[in-house]
């Protein structure tokens, strides 16, 4: 995981500032100016890290939720879609493929915006084309 953080900072090139934050987005959020933009990459991963610590799932959405409706920066926020394949045989898969799908659909419900990328080819679900 440390290899693949170290080269999508490469690709991204010196303009971006990278930020790690593995559970308390809320600071970082409202830290940023109007005139900044922010990338979330990705919210699955931030998710999957709340849930290995056995931190409050509903807990932590809300304090995201709110931190992204406060924001006065445009955020981007990158989503693994979950739900497609079969339901996992163990408790712990399962319970991740449900919160994912809450969290997603709390993040689209919020969102002026949701594009879903499948095969490198953006679908619009949600607010102005593209």
């Amino acid at each position: 995981m440390r290899l693949k953080i170290r080269q999508h900072i490469a690709q991204r090139g010196a303009d971006w500032t990278t930020i790690e934050a593995p559970f308390e987005l809320g600071p970082t959020l409202s830290a940023l100016a109007s005139d900044q933009a922010c990338l979330v990459d990705c919210a699955t991963m931030w998710l999957t890290n709340h849930l290995l610590a056995e931190n409050n799932l509903d807990q932590a959405q809300t304090d995201l939720l709110a931190a992204l409706n406060t924001c006065v920066a445009p955020v981007v926020i990158v989503s693994n879609e979950v739900g497609h394949g079969i339901v996992p045989d163990n408790a712990l898969s399962r319970r991740f493929r449900e919160a994912q799908g809450r969290l997603n659909i709390a993040l689209a419900a919020q969102a002026d915006r949701v594009v879903q990328v499948t095969a490198g080819l953006p679908r619009v679900l949600k607010g102005a084309p593209l």
